[in-house]
């Protein structure tokens, strides 16, 4: 790890996300930020998803999920309930307003995208704290020519500042979410409580 400089991880740029599944009489949905097409015939997408996510289980459970794809309106708000808490205490879609299912009979996301995919899983692969799932498409449309969100864009224009530090106070903030947390030192095994990335994704805020 001597000459990895983690910071140079976060200059790649790729899109964000929310991912939908649904199990049962349960709708549920995350933050990803790996969708790619990999193919065209058929056509097929790969959606990597941490391990720890609900909606991780769900579609490995029912090989379904929907991706609604952001744009540069999307607000804080949206991140807060699909990023920053587990479907696992919350019902994440409770606040849409609109009920927006495509014909897999998942929900998508009303508003703040410009399209949407509805998949179905074909293959998956174990990659440790993640699982990569590869789907054939089974419907997609666009709702708008919106400019999709980028994570340089939500980095530079939608992601919280931190705070300055207080005297005689060492604060950590996550470089993801912009949550704050207050100690002289950061436990390796520290995870963030909001978005659950761990102890590399924070840096220390000088005093």
């Amino acid at each position: 790890m001597n000459n990895i400089d983690l910071k140079a991880m976060t200059r790649l740029s790729y899109g964000l996300f929310v991912l939908s599944a649904r199990e049962g009489d349960k709708d549920n949905g995350c933050i990803v930020n790996v969708v790619n097409q990999v193919t065209d015939s058929p056509l097929q997408i790969v959606v990597t998803v941490n391990k720890k996510n609900l909606t991780h289980d769900m579609i490995l459970h029912t090989g379904r999920f929907n991706v609604s794809m952001l744009t540069e309106h999307a607000p804080l708000k949206v991140f807060e309930i699909f990023g920053y808490q587990s479907g696992r205490d919350a019902d994440k879609f409770a606040n849409c307003g609109v009920e927006a299912r495509t014909a897999n009979g998942i929900l998508r996301l009303p508003k703040y995208i410009n399209a949407y995919i509805s998949a179905e899983v074909q293959q998956t692969v174990d990659l440790g704290s993640h699982t990569m799932f590869i789907a054939k498409v089974t419907e997609a449309a666009q709702v708008n020519s919106d400019p999709s969100l980028t994570y340089a864009y939500y980095q530079a224009n939608i992601k919280p500042k931190p705070a300055a530090a207080e005297p005689n106070k060492t604060k950590w903030v996550c470089k993801v979410c912009g949550y704050v947390h207050e100690g002289e030192e950061l436990p390796e095994d520290f995870v963030c409580p909001w978005c659950k990335h761990g102890a590399s994704d924070f840096e220390k805020v000088e005093k």
